[in-house]
């Protein structure tokens, strides 16, 4: 899970890092539009043009990469390992698990 506030303001905080050589958009690429990350942040956002669900960072050119798990529609057997960013969670928000907690990104 990522607290940081630009994933909160895209409304999905659920993360899922995968390898590259073992993730592929399969169709629907043309549909894919991306936002381009400004400092401090690393990686560019993408979202389907047509529905507008965040999809993460599925055109990623790096090694591993985040996709925003809220995306996939079939249940891939994901569990939480971590919060990310905590020092940027709002107050309001409790964390429920027993999962290890970063105040950043945790692979910096």
């Amino acid at each position: 899970m990522c607290h940081c506030t630009r994933c909160r303001k895209i409304g999905a905080s659920a993360i899922a890092f995968v390898k590259s050589e073992s993730f592929q958009v399969t169709e629907g690429l043309d549909k894919i539009t991306t936002y381009k990350a400004v400092e401090p942040y690393k990686y560019d956002r993408c979202f389907c043009s047509v529905c507008g669900s965040a999809l993460g960072e599925v055109l990623s050119e790096s090694d591993s990469f985040p996709i925003t798990a809220n995306c996939l529609d079939e249940d891939v057997g994901l569990e939480n390992k971590f919060h990310e960013f905590i020092s940027e969670k709002p107050n309001w928000l409790k964390i429920g698990d027993t999962a290890k907690q970063f105040d950043e990104h945790p692979f910096e």
